[in-house]
């Protein structure tokens, strides 16, 4: 089972990308004054991923005070960071090539018609600054939306 509201979120460290460079860093050291806010994907440059990821910029999530907001995905970090030069993105992305990050977090699944290829499933956590998940979402359908209105409000509450 994923963490659930009141579990510790499993640490972890990866490379995290920021449109320029990568380099390892552990979710720990990452968490922002109030906490973070983990989005875990497929691939970034599927049509899914660049919907959604404008749409997390369009509604203010770069702007949390305190609450840094990550992707996790299975790409490695060149392609991580080319998709955020080319969306000219304000979000850091950690670079889970092997899936380790998200089999820690129980969200490996397989991709239907990808013999073979496992992501994670769409997924989003609210941590606290101790790293304690205040809100989790997770659903293996990849267009359902997230309920941005509840995770808004949980990062608000922090």
């Amino acid at each position: 089972m994923p963490p659930s509201v009141g579990d510790d979120a499993p640490g972890f460290e990866a490379l995290l990308c920021d449109g320029e460079t990568f380099r390892p860093n552990a979710l720990a050291d990452a968490l922002g004054d109030r906490g973070a806010v983990l989005v875990f994907d497929g691939f970034v440059f599927s049509a899914i991923a660049q919907n959604w990821w404008m749409r997390y910029e369009t509604a203010g999530w770069h702007e949390f005070d305190g609450v840094p907001v990550y992707g996790i995905v299975r790409d490695g970090p060149y392609s991580v960071n080319e998709f955020l030069r080319q969306h000219d993105s304000p979000f850091s992305i950690f670079s889970d090539v092997n899936g380790d990050v998200a089999d820690a977090y129980e969200l490996l699944i397989e991709r239907q018609g990808m013999a073979g290829t496992k992501t994670s499933c769409r997924a989003v956590f609210v941590l606290d600054a101790e790293g304690e998940v205040q809100y989790a979402w997770d659903t293996d359908d990849w267009i359902y939306p997230v309920p941005r209105e509840e995770i808004e409000d949980t990062v608000e509450a922090l």
